[in-house]
């Protein structure tokens, strides 16, 4: 009997070496905002161009179609205007660690031109001024203008440079909420996710122009004299044939005749037209082989770049500690959700399937039917529409009968003054007559 306790006892133990264990690997959340009850007490909205009366409000909801109306985030609601809002947590630097920002965004209104992006920035930051001229460390997100940007924005500030990533990656365009995701890694390699999907990777040495280059051409190198970079030449034994160049471009028309009105005195000498000669074959020119000592196009050769120094932490920022939202847009609409800052992309991958991947079919119903309605409505309005225009046009139906009907009158009238035989020129006649006669009794 006291077997068993020890057992129990044993297996126990290991349950919680396990869950230790698994405890001690999971990774570290250093902000994650859901937006839920309270967000307005963690997030500062800056004062930024407020005073020229162009800063945009934001509104807390989950947008007018989503799948789950509990699920709120922030959303742009002023077209032309410009939004920045931020929130702080415990600074730290990802030195040594990954890095993960992950976050959702919607754009419900079709957007034309503005950005979805967010930046993280350092600790000396006034959240009240926060703008566009406020220096960040990282920014990424999706950006829209016209047809020509689409793109995802990953940029990484060093140096004193804000530095683009070189590689394109398109975002997504449509109506519905997407997840992005940017993942930094001690090894300074990288992943640019959609919707859990790995869009773009590679190295940070390779993608942004950070540091210079660690090889360039040698300058002071010089082309072999010798040094064959024509790939093809003459061929020499291709001669240009015996009285080519005597060949004429034109010849006399063989079967021109002199027309039979032509007179010599009045038209002078008749001479033949001339036509393209069959014989020519243009300018001649040798034919060309390739060249058997070829040794391709001259590069100079590689050499270390004495202006390069190596950053075994080109990946990393020293100091973290805040999240903002900064950006203009023509058209309002985008809704911003499920921000995550961590060092676990297992996490961040499962929180994205949690949130998005939980409701994305639902909320691509609701977007469904949405449409379904507005379409609905716009074509009640155009039948209300056209039976307004109808009615209209009754009513001129009926404006052009009351006319009608005055010329039938007139018509009836007419045919009275006939059947009395007196013409209009007849009564002229006879009021000028009876004027006469008035004038001459005066």
């Amino acid at each position: 009997m006291a077997v068993l306790p020890r057992s129990s006892s044993s297996a126990a133990a290991v349950a919680l070496v396990a869950l230790a264990l698994v405890s001690a690997v999971a990774g570290e959340v250093f902000f994650q905002e859901k937006f839920d009850d309270g967000w307005e007490d963690r997030w500062v909205k800056s004062e930024w161009k407020k005073e020229d009366g162009t800063a945009g409000e934001w509104n807390h909801t989950s947008g007018s179609w989503s799948g789950d109306a509990q699920d709120k985030g922030i959303q742009t609601s002023e077209d032309y205007r410009f939004y920045a809002i931020s929130a702080q947590y415990p600074e730290f630097s990802n030195k040594d660690k990954t890095l993960v920002l992950q976050f959702s965004v919607k754009h419900e209104q079709k957007l034309d031109c503005g950005g979805g992006y967010v930046k993280l920035l350092g600790g000396d930051v006034d959240q009240k001024k926060f703008g566009g001229e406020t220096p960040y460390s990282i920014m990424f997100g999706p950006d829209i203008c016209g047809y020509s940007t689409k793109k995802v924005h990953a940029i990484l500030t060093k140096y004193g440079k804000n530095n683009l990533i070189k590689k394109e990656v398109p975002c997504e365009t449509d109506q519905l909420t997407h997840v992005y995701t940017f993942v930094l890694r001690p090894d300074a390699t990288y992943s640019i996710l959609i919707d859990n999907v790995e869009k773009q990777s590679g190295s940070v040495y390779d993608d942004w122009d950070i540091l210079p280059a660690k090889k360039i051409r040698d300058p002071d190198a010089k082309k072999p004299e010798d040094w064959e970079d024509n790939e093809y030449i003459p061929d020499p034994e291709d001669k240009k044939p015996e009285g080519y160049d005597d060949i004429p471009k034109e010849v006399t028309d063989p079967d021109a005749t002199k027309p039979e009105d032509w007179d010599e005195e009045e038209d002078g000498e008749w001479t033949a037209p001339t036509i393209p000669n069959p014989d020519y074959k243009g300018p001649w020119t040798q034919k060309k082989i390739k060249n058997p000592n070829y040794k391709g196009k001259w590069k100079a050769p590689l050499i270390d770049n004495p202006e390069f120094k190596d950053d075994p932490y080109i990946y990393s920022f020293d100091s973290l500690k805040h999240i903002g939202i900064e950006l203009w847009q023509v058209k309002s609409g985008t809704l911003f959700d499920n921000i995550l800052i961590t060092d676990d992309p297992e996490y961040a991958n499962k929180l994205a399937e949690e949130t998005w991947g939980k409701h994305k079919d639902a909320e691509k119903a609701a977007f469904d039917e949405a449409e379904k309605k507005k379409l609905e409505e716009e074509s009640a309005n155009s039948t209300d529409d056209e039976k307004d225009d109808a009615s209209d046009d009754e009513e001129d139906d009926d404006d052009a009968d009351i006319d009608t009907g005055s010329d039938v009158e007139t018509k009836d009238d007419s045919a009275v003054e006939k059947s009395q035989q007196v013409s209009t020129d007849e009564k002229v006649e006879e009021i000028s007559k009876d004027a006469f006669e008035k004038k001459d009794e005066l």
